[in-house]
């Protein structure tokens, strides 16, 4: 079986560098053929990863294909999940159900069986995110958020480590603070989290309010991931309807028309 129906779809960029290494190590462990192994390092110069990647391959920049998105999702389900000390059978069954609806029943127990494997092995996380950070474009990086979130969330009790940890990587990734808390509030609800979800202070102005709405609404547009199939546009969705119920709960706090 090839490496790439392993991973549940093309490698473009993830087949090198640390999520490579992760990766071939997982298969590695499941498998004794040696053909399947993946070595470590950028996958186009053959060095040890390095987030000053050569300019010459500026140009392959944003091109995140399904699998590289899968690869990056499983490494850092992965690191969430041994953040507080546990594995819950709740928080495998919200990523299986993941790849099941995006990839069918056979690859989600393949996706699965490798995330097993790699939560036996440390991962350095601050390598793993600046590989993503360089290669993946920045809605497909609020997406991955957007996910991280909801794995942590998956048992009904929401962990420090873990939020601690999310927190952590959504800077290595170089999403924003307001960007960080527009998507935490999508999951964890208090008083303020409408404001949060539209990245304002509850001070906001009406006009501030609706010029915020009309920002993020394009933002989290689902067009903006397009191409990474059709469960990843669902899922964009998901946040773009958290913006339009966060807008019309201030609009009817404040009575805006």
């Amino acid at each position: 079986m090839s490496f790439g129906k392993w991973i549940g779809g093309a490698l473009g960029w993830a087949v090198g560098g640390p999520i490579g290494g992760i990766l071939g190590f997982a298969i590695g462990a499941m498998v004794a053929d040696n053909s399947l192994s993946v070595e470590k390092g950028n996958p186009r110069t053959g060095r040890g990863y390095d987030p000053r990647y050569d300019r010459r391959y500026q140009n392959q920049r944003h091109h995140t294909q399904p699998g590289d998105f899968s690869s990056a999702l499983l490494v850092l389900s992965a690191a969430v999940m041994k953040a507080d000390g546990r594995q819950l059978k709740s928080e495998l069954d919200f990523i299986r159900e993941f790849f099941k609806r995006q990839f069918g029943e056979a690859a989600a127990a393949q996706q699965i069986a490798l995330l097993k494997e790699i939560l036996n092995k440390d991962i350095p996380v601050k390598d793993v995110c600046e590989q993503i950070r360089y290669y993946m474009e920045h809605p497909m990086r609020l997406q991955l958020l957007h996910y991280l979130f909801g794995i942590a969330s998956s048992d009904g009790t929401v962990d420090k480590k873990e939020v601690f940890l999310i927190e952590q990587i959504a800077t290595y990734l170089g999403i924003s603070p307001k960007d960080y808390e527009s998507i935490k509030a999508m999951f964890y609800k208090d008083s303020a989290s409408a404001f949060k979800i539209l990245e304002i202070d509850e001070t906001a102005t009406d006009e501030e309010v609706k010029k915020s709405f009309r920002k993020m609404a394009m933002k989290y547009h689902p067009d903006k991931v397009r191409g990474l199939g059709e469960q990843h546009e669902k899922a964009a969705a998901e946040k773009f309807r958290s913006v339009q119920e966060a807008y019309d709960q201030i609009k009817k706090e404040r009575g805006i028309k």
